[in-house]
């Protein structure tokens, strides 16, 4: 008897370790492909409103129609520009792909009549006058960084990881970036990049997001280049 209660406790020592296992937090890299695993629908169609804001607090006002489709292989975006006329019917197209290859990306300028693929070089470029790059436009997969979770903390309500992610290829208009992540929804609330210097000179935060037909989707975000005092706010709707 005293032998079967011995063997049991040893049984119930190895189910509550395994447990500990199962439950256990998860390390830097499992938070970003959580991230960048997060269900968001097969096909998606929005309105959306892009404001840049200079300096002085001028702004320019931008509106876009977005299509995506996600073939489970890889994500396919395109948008297009409805006003103003400076900047009506160019297009832009990105493919991000659920493997470890670079997004393809695409720009139609209608002043010229012709499609331009950007280039690997051109990807730290800003998109239209925007604070957001090419880069930020689509996926970056979570093997092109080194993470890891340096604390947690709330905000905007949430509980979060705060992951410092360094590039692995030398390439990267920053050093690294530092996002935190809401914990069970895995969403992006705030991403700060950092330069060779270690100085933070660019900010994105998620002001608003909100569960539509079961995926929590991204309706608001806000891009801030503390370098040059400008920002670009894109909001989603419909």
């Amino acid at each position: 008897m005293h032998k079967q209660l011995m063997i049991g406790a040893a049984a119930l020592a190895v189910l509550l370790s395994s447990a500990g296992i199962l439950f256990a937090d998860p390390d830097g890299r499992e938070v970003m492909e959580n991230v960048y695993n997060r269900p968001t629908g097969e096909e998606m169609r929005a309105d959306l409103t892009m404001t840049l804001t200079n300096s002085r607090g001028n702004t320019r006002v931008r509106e876009l129609v977005q299509f995506s489709l996600d073939t489970g292989e890889v994500e396919k975006r395109l948008m297009f520009f409805l006003s103003p006329a400076d900047v009506k019917d160019t297009s832009f197209m990105s493919w991000s792909y659920d493997d470890t290859r670079d997004d393809d990306q695409w720009i139609y300028l209608p002043a010229l009549r012709r499609v331009k693929r950007i280039s690997s070089d051109s990807k730290n470029d800003r998109f239209m006058g925007s604070d957001f790059t090419y880069e930020d436009l689509g996926e970056r997969h979570p093997a092109e960084d080194r993470h890891t979770i340096l604390r947690e903390e709330r905000i905007s309500g949430e509980s979060c990881y705060v992951v410092e992610s360094i590039p692995v290829s030398d390439d990267d208009a920053f050093s690294k970036t530092v996002s935190w992540i809401a914990k069970e929804k895995w969403i992006g609330l705030k991403k700060e990049y950092y330069n060779e210097s270690g100085e933070v000179y660019k900010v994105l935060t998620i002001d608003k997001f909100e569960k539509i037909e079961g995926y929590w989707v991204i309706t608001e975000m806000l891009m801030k280049d503390l370098g040059r005092d400008h920002s670009t706010r894109i909001e989603m709707e419909n």
